[in-house]
């Protein structure tokens, strides 16, 4: 009986001791707590939205327009002949973009390209001739990426291109100093258009491209690009 009870009380103080020793239940957080936080969430909330509302009416503004015009000057490495090395050819270029939504528009594009490729020693004595080629082109531009500040944007175009090979040849010919023919073939062009706007109705342009003419029955393949000024107008 005595131990039964020594037995008992041993017990008794073990429990005792064990939960005076167990970490106490956090206290539950204060409505006025939970309060000050869903204010702070929602104050952010309406930050993020006020600055996304003023990103998209940016974006409004710059590429609602209508249409774009372009001012460039290019570069081109052209070959001037079946058997001749490439030559360096500097270009004008201006266009007109006409949009339909802020990402598809159908482009016009007219160039001139002007160079003096060296064709070798010959019985001439003309070593290096003026050549120009001009080109006329169409197709669409998609722009993929818009930000207020800039845009990426890809083009295609076909059309026609206009060589004058003999024009600085003394009457000797193109053919003779291993030149293409004068006359007309197609033309196309792949490219890739960055813009920096500085304002909404006005922007910088690089856009590098290959291109492609069909001269004396071949196909040139040539690298190049083109970079100038964008005039933005009109209200879709």
């Amino acid at each position: 009986m005595a131990l039964g009870l020594a037995a008992a009380h041993f017990t008794f103080a073990q429990a005792a001791s064990s939960s005076s020793n167990a970490p106490a239940a956090p206290a539950p957080q204060s409505a006025q707590d939970q309060s000050q936080n869903q204010g702070a969430v929602s104050v952010q909330a309406r930050i993020r939205a006020r600055r996304e509302q003023r990103r998209q009416q940016a974006i409004r503004e710059v590429y609602s327009h209508l249409f774009e015009a372009n001012i460039d000057m290019g570069y081109l490495r052209f070959i001037p002949g079946p058997n001749l090395q490439r030559v360096t050819l500097y270009s004008w270029d201006t266009s007109v973009t006409r949009f339909y939504g802020r990402r598809l528009g159908a482009t016009v594009d007219g160039r001139g390209h002007y160079g003096t490729p060296f064709v070798g020693l010959n019985f001439s004595t003309i070593t290096k001739p003026a050549i120009s080629m001009y080109t006329v082109m169409g197709g669409p531009t998609y722009r993929f990426y818009m930000q207020p500040r800039y845009s990426i944007a890809l083009r295609a175009m076909g059309g026609y291109a206009q060589g004058n090979f003999s024009g600085d040849t003394n009457g000797f010919g193109g053919k003779v100093l291993g030149l293409y023919p004068d006359g007309g073939t197609f033309a196309g062009s792949a490219a890739i258009i960055g813009e920096y706007n500085v304002s909404p109705s006005l922007g910088l342009r690089l856009a590098p491209e290959y291109f492609f003419t069909g001269f004396n029955s071949t196909v040139q393949y040539s690298r190049g690009f083109t970079a100038g000024f964008v005039l933005r107008f009109g209200k879709q």
